[in-house]
């Protein structure tokens, strides 16, 4: 059994928000579209939109639960940590909350209303 698709490699430079710390980067991605399905360009298309996502979810997670300056470093906390954050994102977004730092200041304030939010 053969899967059209298409592997590839992404070299970018990235240099922080300050002008500091430059460095290179390799990603490396699988797409289930064939060469000509998607082109060079589709692809780096895509790979930038997933990137600006990526970049404004770690964006919310840092602005409204302080993630870099969390001090959970060990084990699985980490991970834990970050599904937990994820999953409280997505959840406001599912249910449409247009600004998630107010949704979760009042959620802090109001804890009993986050039942009503999972189960409507």
């Amino acid at each position: 059994m053969s899967y059209p698709g298409q592997a590839f490699r992404i070299d970018r430079h990235v240099t922080d928000v300050d002008g500091g710390n430059p460095r290179d980067e390799v990603a490396f991605g699988i797409t289930h579209l064939t060469p000509a399905q998607a082109d060079a360009a589709t692809i780096g298309c895509l790979v930038r939109r997933h990137w600006g996502i990526e970049t404004r979810l770690h964006w919310v997670r840092d602005v409204v639960y302080d993630e870099d300056r969390s001090q959970v470093r060990t084990e699985n906390g980490p991970r834990v940590m970050a599904t937990l954050r994820n999953t409280a994102i997505s959840l406001l977004r599912h249910v449409g909350v247009p600004n998630i730092q107010r949704a979760v200041n009042y959620l802090h304030r109001h804890p009993q209303q986050v039942a009503r939010i999972l189960f409507p």
